[in-house]
């Protein structure tokens, strides 16, 4: 007798089956996830705490932007003016300066983004009915920041002197603003985004090629070969930032080559100096990424952190919306970001040929970030080794 074939399962049984095996995978994931606290933790906590930063400090309508003032009369007409002008809320008086050197130098250093100059006999004139002039002059490397500001000024000549006894009354203002756009007269958008593109792609690239390093050696097991050689975590850092120092290198230079013979942008400056500054900034990026392959226990984290890392310098930086229209708070994280400072660098050397004497305090802040993120990696690094 033939033995009798297996019956084949039902059409629900192996249906059965299939949502069982799904279910088994479901659950074996989410335990997976569990055990992955830094990935967890990242899934919920990054998007509350980008809404909650970046819905607070976004601002794209800039108020209290600093301005300085160089005033040639000492008198009420002036003053009045003045009050005038900071009741807008778009300035916000931060020097009285005594001559056009110092108008021009706190332009030129980016301490303001407006200068206001009241000339001599202003009042007289003004008294006489010859519709004097102010001079305002601003920061156009920033078109939306000044853009908004000086379109405010219009209330202005309506409302100046309005208590102000003496004053001819006419179908015109008594005065009128005269207002110049330096660096970017023709408030071009290029002028102002490509510059800013050098040091955004510069810090996705360099980010993420040294967060992976440590972590990469980790998966692929190169680690303990690494290890058993005699060398100490220092030269392992630099081992692994010297190469991508020349890859950010070549990757400026193409930026730069680009947007100075595609999209006009002048280089006003000098090419050494700003070659010198975008090395630290690339070795500012590379140390960093170089924290979070320490810190991160897979590629996965170290990308996740990297991504972390990268938005606040799109956001907070001042490279998509004015900084200066940010609140304080806001600021101040931008401060820590090493995007900010270089992109007042990168644009200060090419639209403004800033020396290095107006580029002191954020070659200072690189350079401090630089070493600081250093210092962590190497730390991270002999802790990560016992």
């Amino acid at each position: 007798m033939t033995a009798a074939a297996p019956a084949e399962p039902s059409r629900a049984s192996r249906r059965g089956e299939f949502w069982r095996r799904s279910y088994a995978m479901t659950v074996k994931e989410f335990i997976q996830l569990k055990r992955d606290r830094v990935s967890f933790a990242m899934i919920i906590m990054i998007p509350l705490l980008q809404l909650l930063l970046f819905g607070y400090a976004i601002n794209t309508n800039p108020r209290h932007l600093p301005t300085a003032v160089l005033l040639q009369e000492n008198s009420d007409v002036g003053r009045s003016i003045l009050r005038a002008l900071e009741n807008t809320q778009y300035f916000k008086v931060t020097h009285v300066v005594r001559n056009e050197r110092e108008f021009d130098r706190l332009l030129a250093n980016g301490s303001v983004l407006f200068a206001i100059e009241i000339p001599a006999n202003f009042e007289r004139d003004l008294r006489r009915g010859d519709r004097p002039a102010i001079l305002v002059a601003s920061d156009a490397t920033d078109p939306v920041a000044a853009g908004s500001a000086i379109g405010a000024l219009n209330g202005v000549l309506q409302t100046a002197l309005r208590y102000d006894h003496g004053i001819p009354e006419t179908v015109l203002p008594p005065f009128e603003f005269r207002t110049h756009a330096r660096y970017n007269p023709a408030a071009e958008t290029s002028l102002n985004i490509v510059p800013g593109l050098v040091g955004t792609i510069l810090t996705m690239t360099m980010l993420i090629f040294t967060a992976l390093s440590v972590t990469r050696e980790i998966e692929r097991g190169t680690m303990e070969a690494l290890l058993s050689m005699p060398i100490t975590p220092v030269e392992i850092m630099l081992g692994k930032i010297v190469p991508y120092i020349l890859v950010g290198f070549i990757q400026a230079a193409l930026i730069l080559s680009i947007g100075i013979l595609l999209f006009g942008v002048p280089l006003l400056g000098s090419l050494s100096l700003l070659a010198m500054l975008s090395t630290l900034f690339i070795t500012a990026n590379l140390a960093i990424g170089y924290t979070f392959s320490t810190l991160a226990q897979n590629q996965l984290q170290a990308m996740q952190m990297s991504l972390m890392f990268f938005l606040p310098n799109i956001l907070l930086s001042g490279f998509m919306f004015p900084f200066a229209g940010m609140p304080v708070w806001a600021q101040w994280i931008g401060e820590a970001l090493p995007l900010t400072h270089y992109l007042r660098i990168v644009r200060s050397i090419m639209l403004k040929g800033s020396s290095f004497p107006d580029l002191y305090f954020d070659t200072a802040m690189l350079a401090g970030l630089t070493l600081f993120a250093m210092a962590v990696a190497v730390t991270r690094f002999r802790r990560t080794l016992d």
